[in-house]
């Protein structure tokens, strides 16, 4: 029998994935990772994940990586392949792309950042009226992380390793084909976050996909 696939992640967020796609879901959050750690966090055996990562392999949605260890054999650690970005949101990628061009054409790079100003404010009303009724910076972090997942970021909330701060991380971009066109969509991006956050908060870049991360990174402390 044939595995269903969401749609797109954002619609997979309504239930729970299971099989191959989870496999291939959490390879993308958590990647690198070994066989072990996935069937510890998926609950399903050793073997299952085994040859769930096998047929990711052989479809060239997941790769892997030897790791040697102190003690013992060297693991395999695995994360998701390049290729598998368009099993998750994409935003209609094509279409962005076209306008993006089409817009630059009409009005130039002025005409362009104005569009984007544009956007943000008017995302900033729509994840205003979510977050700004939470008073602690981690309420706010989460109420925007359960946002930008459901339009297919895949993001989530971590600590910083370092203590004293927190790590809203996006691990997949749906729009990175038209952000690869334009620059200021990323720019606007850590604007949107800033105001969402207030003054008190100070949001950093860590990490963007498209210098080449794994995922996009944003530290953020507060006063």
């Amino acid at each position: 029998m044939q595995e269903t696939q969401p749609a797109s992640l954002a619609a997979s967020l309504a239930a729970p994935l299971t099989g191959r796609y989870a496999v291939l879901s959490l390879l993308k959050r958590e990647g690198p990772v070994s066989a072990d750690s996935l069937s510890k966090r998926l609950g399903i055996t050793g073997m299952a994940v085994r040859l769930h990562l096998n047929a990711l392999l052989t479809e060239k949605l997941a790769q892997f990586e030897v790791e040697a260890r102190p003690r013992g054999r060297p693991v395999q650690m695995w994360r998701a392949a390049p290729s598998a970005d368009e099993r998750f949101a994409d935003s209609h990628a094509a279409l962005a792309v076209d306008l993006v061009s089409q817009i630059k054409k009409a009005f130039g790079e002025k005409g362009m950042d104005t569009i984007l100003k544009m956007r943000t404010a008017e995302q900033e009303a729509s994840y205003r009226a979510s977050i700004d009724g939470v008073s602690s910076l981690k309420g706010k972090l989460e109420r925007l992380a359960k946002i930008r997942s459901a339009e297919g970021y895949m993001a989530e909330l971590r600590r910083d390793p370092d203590g004293g701060a927190w790590l809203f991380v996006e691990n997949h971009c749906p729009i990175c084909a038209a952000a690869r066109l334009c620059s200021g969509l990323c720019r606007e991006e850590l604007t949107l976050f800033s105001r969402l956050l207030g003054p008190a908060a100070k949001v950093e870049r860590t990490s963007h996909i498209l210098a080449g991360a794994r995922r996009c990174a944003y530290r953020v402390t507060g006063a």
